[in-house]
């Protein structure tokens, strides 16, 4: 199975002028030239990796503006040849 994404540093935490930002931390992992998946499913997997990316950087910055933020699978996509994937919905709370 090929990584996608990797975290760096403790919990995402990244000291800034004496305060700790989260942060969430995930970049590019090099390509895994063992993996099984064809060309086409890698690209679909570096997209859902990238779009992931950005959906985690978005909760931080939601979480940090004082809400807090829950995601829930809504529904299960399928398509004819046996395979699935999870869709999420946000359930978004105010701060106290």
């Amino acid at each position: 199975m090929t990584k996608f994404w990797t975290a760096t540093g403790p919990a995402g935490a990244v000291p800034i002028q004496g305060k700790e930002q989260r942060m969430s931390g995930f970049k590019d992992a090099p390509p895994d030239d063992r993996s099984e998946l064809s060309p086409e499913q890698e690209s679909a997997i570096r997209i859902v990796a990238n779009n992931l990316h950005r959906l985690n950087d978005a909760v931080v910055k939601a979480v940090e503006a004082g809400v807090t933020v829950e995601l829930m699978r809504t529904a299960r996509y399928h398509n004819e040849a046996g395979n699935w994937g999870d869709q999420l919905t946000p359930v978004v709370r105010p701060g106290k």
